[in-house]
């Protein structure tokens, strides 16, 4: 909201490389291996076209399209009620979420949606959802921040700027484990989506005020 998307997506990648790092340690046997390799593996063909697309589109159109995608994405995941369905892992359905997740993290450091999409039609418990989701933030970040790097989008304020996430960043991982194992599945979901719709709304406001 407040700095240019160049400089905000190799920060997200930073701070979600460190959420995921503790989260993998701590709940590392609750990864669901097989599902964060293939996700990983579709990922790195999605990964150059998020790239090409953040570096030739104008800021606002990029913010505009990233605001309706997580305003889309929350809306439909609290009307739908019928996501457990997949039994089995399906590779169509890996491969695709995967693949939209690394052409969201390379436009905008966000991969989530796509992600959440899978865990959630698969049924995964709170637990596992979140130990296979950082599973495959970890080496998924690392390759985005790479990207990065090679298309020169790095500069000392995104270091300067993480640094200032961290007394922050730090204490909100032990929150979010409390609440993982804590909150109803349905409770949770009710306020993480509800946050998406206003943080999609506000920065959909902000195209066309600045």
């Amino acid at each position: 909201m407040r700095i240019p998307v160049e400089t905000a997506a190799p920060l997200a990648v930073m701070v979600s490389i460190t959420i995921a790092a503790v989260v993998v340690a701590q709940d590392w046997s609750r990864v669901q291996v097989r599902s964060a390799g293939w996700l990983l593996l579709s990922t790195l063909f999605g990964i150059p076209l998020g790239l090409m697309f953040l570096t030739s589109v104008h800021q606002q159109i990029v913010k505009l399209i990233l605001a309706l995608i997580i305003i889309s994405f929350a809306i439909y995941s609290l009307k739908r009620t019928d996501w457990s369905h997949l039994q089995n892992d399906s590779k169509p359905w890996l491969l695709s979420c995967g693949f939209l997740a690394g052409v969201l993290g390379g436009a905008y450091g966000m991969n989530g949606p796509p992600l959440a999409v899978y865990g959630t039609m698969r049924g995964w418990s709170p637990q596992d959802f979140r130990a296979t989701l950082q599973g495959y933030f970890l080496p998924a970040s690392i390759l985005g921040l790479a990207g990065y790097l090679w298309k020169g989008l790095w500069s000392h304020e995104i270091g300067y700027y993480y640094l200032i996430t961290l007394p922050a960043t730090i204490p909100a991982i032990w929150l979010g484990r409390v609440a993982n194992r804590r909150l109803s599945v349905n409770h949770f979901r009710k306020y993480v989506y509800g946050g998406l719709i206003v943080i999609g709304a506000v920065l959909a406001l902000q195209t066309f005020l600045f």
